[in-house]
């Protein structure tokens, strides 16, 4: 199978894992969520730890000029001198890193940005009704509706700003990405398939 790389921007709720998940298994490419904290972290020498209390957040850099001994474990092939784009550097590292090495999905992190030259990649942005997501949200957490709306919000307005301040696009805008679908009109095993679907036209596979 040729090597795709499949970006997925997804709001909180929405099903962007779960549908990343069954993208990455359709086209038999690794799924990187979370496990992209992993990478950077081994690529800059900081514990996993720190990158996921940081992890979506703009702004977070300045707190690399009061970091503790603990979150370090050696120089790092950056060496001491960071500055306020370091820690995004070292994730961005590892999704290019990642991606060279084969067929990937990842999920959020502003990899559409970060992979923007390379070939065969397909940006994609899965959103749902807010009904749909708090419902998700909600049971997920165990939390009552109106919580649930709060969280997405917050998540969401941080969400945005990481985004746009380091890809100065729009997150979650139509023209930032190739597709954006609704998962809540179809579900998400069918919107997996219509997103399949568009991925092996748009790429002649």
């Amino acid at each position: 199978m040729k090597h795709i790389i499949i970006n997925v921007g997804r709001q909180v709720g929405a099903g962007g894992q779960e549908i990343g998940r069954m993208l990455a298994q359709d086209f038999e490419a690794k799924f990187y969520d979370r496990e992209l904290l992993n990478l950077a972290a081994k690529e800059s020498g900081f514990s996993e730890k720190f990158f996921k209390q940081n992890d979506e957040r703009k702004g977070f850099f300045r707190s690399l000029f009061n970091v503790q001994a603990p979150h370090l474990m050696g120089s790092g092939m950056y060496g001491s001198d960071f500055s306020q784009e370091s820690l995004f550097k070292f994730q961005s590292d590892a999704i290019r890193k990642a991606a060279e090495e084969g067929s990937c999905v990842f999920l959020g992190r502003c990899a559409d940005y970060i992979l923007r030259d390379f070939e065969n990649v397909v940006n994609v942005f899965i959103t749902a009704s807010m009904d749909f997501r708090a419902k998700i949200v909600s049971q997920v957490k165990g939390i009552d509706d109106e919580q649930a709306r709060k969280l997405i919000e917050h998540v969401e307005a941080r969400r945005a700003q990481y985004y746009n301040y380091y890809t100065g696009k729009k997150w979650g805008a139509a023209e930032s990405y190739d597709l954006c679908v609704d998962a809540s009109l179809l579900g998400l095993e069918e919107t997996e398939k219509l997103i399949a679907d568009f991925i092996r036209k748009r790429l002649g596979l």
